[in-house]
């Protein structure tokens, strides 16, 4: 009967230090696990972040366009100005 006693008690003993083992490494597990929750969201938030980046660039690069074609156009109505110009003094020295 002591031998039975002692084994169930050993028995209990195994287990007791099976949960406690099981315990620690799902806890373990578990902080982990907040951790790379935590490095998801801030990538996430710097995706974002890049992503409005991307577009501010979008809209920067687009304004530029537009001004340049605005400059473009002017260019080309001074060259043309100049041109009138030069040719009504051309015409005027005859």
């Amino acid at each position: 009967m002591i031998q039975n006693t002692q084994t169930i008690e050993n028995i209990l003993e195994r287990m007791g230090e099976t949960v406690i083992a099981t315990t620690e490494t799902v806890e373990s597990l578990a902080q982990k696990m907040e951790s790379l929750v935590d490095q998801i969201q801030q990538q996430e938030q710097q995706i974002q972040q890049q992503g409005y980046q991307i577009f501010a660039l979008s809209e920067s690069i687009q304004t530029l366009v537009d001004a340049q074609t605005e400059s473009r156009e002017q260019l080309t109505q001074l060259t043309y100005l100049i041109h009138n110009l030069v040719n009504t003094l051309s015409v005027q020295d005859e």
